[in-house]
């Protein structure tokens, strides 16, 4: 119990680092029925982006008309000086204003203190004149002063400021359609995923479910499946947009000034490398993680599903040991590739910032050379935060995927599993109304692996009507030909024919409608005791149901129910071993097949009961055949044939007072269950 069950445990590929690449690559091949929707999304993001990276470009245009609002030209002040000074003794008139010789005068008279100090630093520089100028804008005479003080354009602002809005919000309708159509593109992908598991799981062959934990299987369809859907919700789209964002505030910045532009995006090259880095680090504890969410998984669906045996042998220590081990390992896992990937979005941080002051620094200098303007500059700190931003996003986004990959790698692998063999070619049918009742085992040999043959030749002949009893001991193949018979396997050789016709001719549902089948394993769903009796037949009233229940003596036990047969059950609901066994006999009596195969059916109920049910299964069993597979031998001493097998064959046959006239085999294994 406590060693995890199953023989293919997941654990052998932890060491293993699987390719993200490729990973990725298949679950975007997976994705193609979406792909119109994608590419929508994709239109939507760059129409989004482009209206993002357009809008600080109009920034920059309003920044420059306030600069010129509030700041004046040192240079058209300069011309406006010399100009005034030419003629000092007569009236100008200059860009319509009038000078009078009193404001000339008055002027002049300033500029002594002013202008004389310029010209003693900086010879005959204009803009230096200008410069010291400027300190004394007050004191000059008001027609000079109107045409040297800036005035602001509000018109032009208000337009820009406008469109500037327009765009942002333009930008973020788009932005909010893009987002929406990605969630439907991820939620109806990972829909699509359950589908395909649910369809996988029908036609993948036993031997699948022999060689795999269920609980891992079951991990693979719930945690899997959701780890998928969630991570492309959050990182799927971001991609998307951050990335048509990124390539449009790229263009964008080389468009406005290209040095700048490679300042920013050196410094930026940096968080590539480190994110490159990171995920070759960390994808393999991503996918370690989720190998250990299936082993936890299996274990607890084991333990769970065996409290009562865990308890009675005081297994709690083991168990409590193995859960431990197990929680580690996705600890370990868990924190290393949050750890990792974590660290992404302060390092990407630092690098964003970084882009910042280097643009700044760099801007700063190409404006005092008079490069660019201060507009560009403040253009360009957009258009880092539009950069690093996204770059930001990017590498969250991209760390999100990484456990949608791992995810993603399991459950293709299931989907990939190897399905049972198509059976569109097979045509033959037997009317279930007009079955005679004849089946042959012919030389059918058959094995689990290609080692070892668990069937070695079998042949036997069942008659229309008879009962036929297959007894032996533990592991001597009595289960396996029942599922040989019920076309679960497929032999390796040999032939098994129903009326003639082989079963390799007939699909598996055909056969399958062909027989009832009562297992020693108990099996109930959440539902009524109704629904788990008439399970899959519909249209059986409740007057047919209470006689099939009067029948096997289960009436008693539903009188007792709060709600009689519309009383919700449970797999877990204290109901006893020989209930539920009664429940599925109940069952099988209502699917009314011309075949019926017991496999320990009564094992589970009290000698009392078992007599009840012993003579409702031989009016059951009338003008049917019918396969018993049976411990207790008294059960089947009315069979019409007795098959008595061991390793693989069948080794006596005959009823059971010639089997017993023999003194063989059969003898000595009826007589040992009646031995103190």
């Amino acid at each position: 119990m406590f060693n995890g069950g199953g023989h293919g445990g997941r654990g052998k590929d932890m060491g293993k680092a699987k390719d993200f690449g490729k990973s990725i690559k298949r679950m975007l091949s997976e994705m193609k029925g979406f792909y119109v929707a994608i590419v929508f999304a994709i239109f939507l993001s760059v129409g989004g982006s482009i209206l993002s990276v357009v809008a600080p470009d109009i920034l920059a245009q309003i920044t420059d008309e306030i600069s010129a609002g509030i700041m004046i030209d040192n240079e058209k002040m300069a011309n406006i000086f010399s100009e005034v000074m030419k003629d000092p003794m007569n009236e100008s008139v200059i860009d319509g204003q009038t000078i009078t010789v009193e404001d000339k005068m008055e002027l002049a008279k300033l500029s002594n203190e002013y202008v004389n100090k310029a010209y003693e630093s900086n010879g005959d520089n204009r803009a230096a004149i200008a410069t010291q100028l400027y300190a004394a804008i007050d004191k000059m005479p008001e027609s000079v002063q109107n045409l040297i003080r800036p005035q602001m354009n509000y018109e032009a602002i208000s337009v820009l400021a406008f469109t500037m809005i327009c765009l942002y919000l333009a930008s973020a309708f788009l932005e909010f359609l893009e987002g929406w159509v990605m969630a439907r593109v991820t939620s109806g992908f990972a829909r699509n995923l359950r589908n395909r598991i649910s369809h996988k799981i029908n036609k993948l062959p036993l031997k699948y479910f022999d060689k795999h934990q269920i609980g891992d299987v079951l991990s693979r369809v719930t945690n899997d499946v959701d780890s998928v859907a969630s991570s492309l919700d959050n990182s799927f789209g971001t991609i998307i947009g951050e990335g048509s964002l990124l390539l449009g505030a790229v263009v964008m910045m080389f468009w406005t000034n290209w040095i700048l532009a490679l300042v920013a995006i050196v410094s930026s090259l940096l968080g590539f490398i480190f994110v490159a880095i990171i995920l070759s680090k960390s994808q393999k504890y991503f996918t370690d993680r989720q190998v250990e969410l299936g082993n936890m998984n299996s274990h607890i669906e084991e333990v769970y599903s065996g409290i009562a045996v865990v308890k009675a042998y005081d297994g709690k220590s083991t168990a409590d040991q193995k859960f431990d081990r197990i929680n580690k390992k996705i600890h370990t896992a868990n924190q290393r590739s949050q750890f990792l990937s974590g660290m992404m979005h302060p390092f990407m941080a630092f690098v964003g910032n970084f882009g910042y002051v280097a643009v700044c620094v760099t801007g700063a200098l190409l404006t005092m050379n008079g490069a660019i303007s201060f507009g560009i500059i403040v253009a360009f700190i957009s258009y880092v935060r539009l950069f690093s931003s996204p770059l930001s996003r990017i590498a969250q986004a991209i760390g999100g995927l990484q456990p949608a990959a791992a995810s993603s790698e399991r459950v293709f692998e299931f989907i990939d599993e190897e399905e049972m063999p198509s059976e569109r070619g097979l045509t033959a049918h037997i009317d279930k109304d007009n079955v005679r009742g004849d089946i042959e085992f012919d030389h059918v040999k058959f094995g689990y692996s290609d080692e070892k043959l668990t069937i070695k030749d079998f042949s036997a002949k069942a008659k229309a009507g008879q009962k036929i009893a297959i007894v032996g001991p533990t592991g001597a193949g009595k289960t396996t030909m029942v599922n040989l018979l019920m076309k679960f396997y497929d032999i390796k050789s040999g032939d098994i024919r129903i009326d003639g016709k082989s079963t390799k001719e007939m699909t598996r549902e055909e056969i399958h409608s062909l027989f009832t089948m009562v297992l020693q394993d108990t099996w109930m769903f959440s539902g009524t005791v109704r629904d788990n009796i008439v399970y899959n037949h519909p249209n059986v009233t409740d007057k047919e149901v209470m006689k099939v229940c009067d029948t096997v003596g289960l009436s008693h036990f539903i009188k007792t129910l709060p709600k009689g047969l519309k009383t919700e059950v449970t797999e877990s609901d204290s109901i006893s071993a020989g209930q539920k066994q009664l429940i599925t006999i109940a069952r099988g009596m209502i699917e009314d097949a011309p075949f019926l195969i017991l496999d320990e059916a009564t094992s589970n109920v009290d000698t009392r009961t078992e007599e009840l049910v012993q003579k409702a299964m031989d009016k059951l069993m009338e003008g049917r055949t019918s396969f018993i597979i049976a411990h207790r031998l008294s059960t089947i001493k009315n069979a019409d044939l007795i098959l008595v097998m061991n390793e693989g064959n069948i080794i006596e046959t005959g009823n059971h007072k010639e089997l017993m006239a023999q003194g063989g085999f059969y003898a000595d294994l009826y007589n040992s269950q009646f031995a103190l």
